[in-house]
């Protein structure tokens, strides 16, 4: 069966250029094209498409309504194919993968070697389109206001333990961005530990990502420089930067141009295997939603450190990859659903605190 697609771009060249790329592969089948949000929804509804690739300049109604609009009423995996990298147009991208697209591929700029845009265009459109959307993750943030902060009962830190934690570590892939405001979002003012997170997004898209997020919630977001000291982050999140790994030495957060892992600088694996030597036990780390396994590995050294693992369940991720890798080699104590996490993060700074 092919790919059913529909394309969203006001620009006719641009549109007629991905139409033509699409309809020359015999495993995709172009169902509708639309220039605008509302002509987005309208096809969306009408053709029931596998994959929209959405642009997120649009007249009548942007490529970010469409989004919202489409995740809460049809369900749709989305691809954002964006030239805009100017901060408002960023915050906008940022906007609608919390909202639940799931990918960001930048425009060709005709400068790439031939067939190259077009082969990784070609090969998101055809891997996203096999994305199972889950739930509608725009009327899940809107929620977020109601949710209780304190932990429940029944999601103790560590059945049978109470644990000293000095940091908590969290990574993220495709669905990353929603399910981390949803965490950031749940942790009350008391909460002070360092919060350090990796999130795979491509490049040029990362650049402002830390930025966003800190619009997000009360709690301060930023990248570290490198030699800052990790005690300075505590009731903070430090965002690896794009292209850097983030990894901690000696107390120290440390950026480095090291080799990709698993395709990814930064690697949440690279992180992960720091905290793991650096801090062993103390360590609370998190993997969410995402494609692939790094982190996985990672995981499962913090749990042999004696750390508490958390790996986000199949039911809650919109990619059961990562957490899925983790369970596998042993690495997760806990699979938990992503509403469970922070109320488990708000027990272990707690039980620390006490101790």
């Amino acid at each position: 069966m092919k790919t059913r697609v529909l394309v969203v771009e006001d620009s006719l060249t641009v549109r007629k250029r991905l139409a033509e790329i699409l309809s020359a592969d015999p495993e995709i089948e172009l169902i509708g094209e639309a220039e605008d949000g509302k002509r987005a929804i309208e096809l969306c509804q009408e053709r029931r498409p596998n994959v929209i690739t959405m642009d997120m300049m649009l007249p009548v109604m942007t490529g970010l309504a469409a989004t919202e609009y489409i995740m809460a009423y049809c369900p749709t995996p989305i691809v954002i194919v964006s030239s805009s990298i100017n901060r408002g147009e960023l915050f906008r991208t940022y906007d609608a993968l919390a909202a639940g697209a799931v990918d960001v591929l930048e425009k060709p700029s005709g400068d790439e070697p031939d067939g190259e845009w077009e082969g990784r265009f070609l090969s998101t459109v055809k891997l996203v389109a096999r994305i199972r959307v889950i739930t509608h993750p725009r009327g899940r943030l809107a929620n977020l206001g109601r949710t209780a902060l304190r932990p429940e009962p029944s999601s103790p830190a560590a059945p049978g333990r109470r644990r000293k934690c000095q940091l908590v570590a969290i990574g993220a892939s495709t669905g990353g961005p929603g399910a981390i405001v949803e965490i950031l979002r749940s942790l009350p003012p008391t909460f002070q530990l360092p919060l350090l997170f990796v999130l795979h997004i491509n490049e040029p898209f990362g650049t402002a990502f830390a930025d966003w997020l800190d619009g997000q919630t009360a709690r301060r977001v930023a990248y570290p420089k490198d030699g800052d000291p990790v005690a300075s982050a505590a009731g903070r999140v430090v965002m690896a930067p794009a292209g850097r790994h983030l990894i901690v030495r000696d107390g120290l957060f440390r950026l480095t141009l090291d080799p990709e892992r698993h395709s990814c600088r930064p690697s949440i694996d690279m992180l992960f295997e720091s905290i793991a030597a650096e801090y062993g036990a103390s360590v609370t780390a998190c993997l969410l939603t995402g494609m692939g396994k790094d982190g996985a590995a990672g995981l499962r050294k913090i749990r042999d450190a004696g750390g508490l693992t958390i790996a986000q369940d199949e039911a809650t991720s919109v990619i059961y990859g990562m957490p899925h890798e983790a369970v596998l080699l042993g690495g997760a104590e806990r699979v938990l659903p992503l509403g469970e996490i922070a109320p488990v993060l708000v027990s272990v700074a707690a039980a620390s605190a006490e101790s």
